[in-house]
């Protein structure tokens, strides 16, 4: 349903370092670079961007959640997302109330944002 996604950070830098980080275990990279906008996806294909804040009042905190391809990248997603230092809001499980198989991590961006590695299918 969406071509991509688009988040305005207050760093830009921070928040790349950690996309790149967290994004590569879901097989995702950085795909385009404007200096301070940044797509990220794979092969040659940006889905998620990343620019500076430049409208708006306050923070909205954003939830944003990626597919994994197998419960292994989540754990992946997870440890990359930690390592550079991301607050942990739940770390990788089976959401059973969501579906039997919906494994996922949750972790929060450098701006606040909620993001997951998600999986869907059994183990």
């Amino acid at each position: 349903m969406l071509d991509h996604l688009s988040i305005q950070c207050a760093d830009v830098a921070a928040s790349a370092a950690f996309y790149e980080a967290v994004l590569a275990p879901l097989g995702a990279s950085k795909v385009m670079d404007f200096g301070q906008i940044i797509g990220f996806g794979t092969e040659s294909k940006p889905e998620f961007w990343i620019g500076p804040r430049t409208m708006g009042d306050g923070f909205r905190e954003a939830h944003i959640a990626f597919v994994a391809p197998g419960r292994k990248a989540v754990q992946a997603f997870f440890d990359a997302a930690v390592s550079v230092g991301a607050t942990v809001l739940n770390e990788p499980r089976v959401w059973p109330e969501y579906h039997p198989n919906y494994y996922g991590a949750f972790v929060r961006d450098p701006d606040g944002n909620n993001v997951e590695a998600v999986c869907h299918l059994p183990e």
